[in-house]
């Protein structure tokens, strides 16, 4: 019996987690990104583009296992106007992030946090992998905690894609 309760207690928690998730629409915060090139883009500079902010980081194995459908994912719209923004966390030596980005051949923009201070902004993320979908208007449109649903994050995108 107990164990019982504990699963239906765990299961309401999961769909109270879901529902918090599915429902955000807060516009993006202004956060400045420094590439592994040295070169910046910042949240503005992304306006009118439907945009994948992901956190994570080299020692995360979901984010490692993950990252090949994030790269599909770029390669799928990218040409239809979608960027992608891989962010490693400031705990993450940036001589690991910049030999997995080359080892992989990483074909979108990678930012290291060193200060923490991009995290911070996008809601102080702690847990990796947090990626957040940005539509062209810089309104958060969804918050993933761990590995998208990436069937239902495609539809999402295409959608955005085409409400322009």
């Amino acid at each position: 019996m107990k164990l019982r309760s504990l699963r239906l207690r765990w299961l309401l928690c999961a769909s109270l987690c879901g529902l918090l998730l599915a429902c955000t629409s807060q516009t993006a915060p202004e956060s400045h990104f420094v590439l592994l090139d040295g070169s910046q883009t910042s949240t503005s500079q992304l306006r009118g583009k439907v945009t994948l902010i992901n956190f994570w980081a080299t020692s995360c194995t979901i984010c490692v296992a993950e990252m090949p459908q994030i790269t599909s994912t770029y390669s799928q719209f990218r040409t239809r106007g979608f960027e992608t923004v891989a962010v490693a966390m400031r705990y993450d030596p940036p001589s690991y992030v910049v030999n997995f980005a080359q080892s992989r051949q990483l074909p979108f923009k990678v930012a290291i946090d060193n200060t923490g201070a991009v995290a911070k902004a996008w809601g102080d993320v702690q847990l990796t992998p947090t990626t957040y979908l940005v539509d062209q208007q810089g309104l958060v449109v969804k918050k993933y905690v761990g590995t998208p649903d990436f069937k239902e994050l495609h539809q999402l995108i295409e959608k955005l894609l085409t409400a322009t």
